[in-house]
């Protein structure tokens, strides 16, 4: 078997990263995965077109779920730092860049990387 590609790999290990994320919030269900599965499709193509954003992949394709998940159920993952006031979603930062963190943007505070909501909640990532 082949070693998989620079490409295929930080593919791979997005699709993981996110879908631990989702996991842990108790939402992987079957349509939500395949909410990952297109955004990971969709972001082959951006990365074949700029192979240096490989590093940035993890990110998007948790902001791409994210949005998703907005239009089609709500907000997620729910900020496990602000227990008082609406209800708010963790935002990823950077943006674009390496090493994603969810971000409570109300209070500035990094809430873990994605990935790793688990460990930061509890296993509690939404509601």
């Amino acid at each position: 078997m082949e070693p998989l590609s620079p490409l295929e790999q930080a593919l791979h290990a997005a699709r993981a990263l996110v879908l631990a994320d989702l996991v842990a919030g108790d939402v992987a269900e079957a349509d939500v995965v395949s909410l990952v599965e297109d955004s990971v499709a969709e972001r082959r193509w951006w990365v074949e077109q700029w192979p240096d954003g490989a590093a940035y992949v993890a990110g998007l394709v948790a902001q791409d779920v994210q949005d998703a998940l907005l239009e089609r159920y709500g907000r997620w993952p729910l900020c496990p730092v602000c227990r008082s006031g609406d209800p708010h979603a963790l935002d990823v930062e950077p943006e674009l860049g390496p090493d994603p963190h969810w971000v409570c943007a109300k209070v500035g505070v990094r809430v873990a990387p994605v990935g790793s909501l688990g460990a930061a909640t509890g296993g509690m990532a939404s509601s």
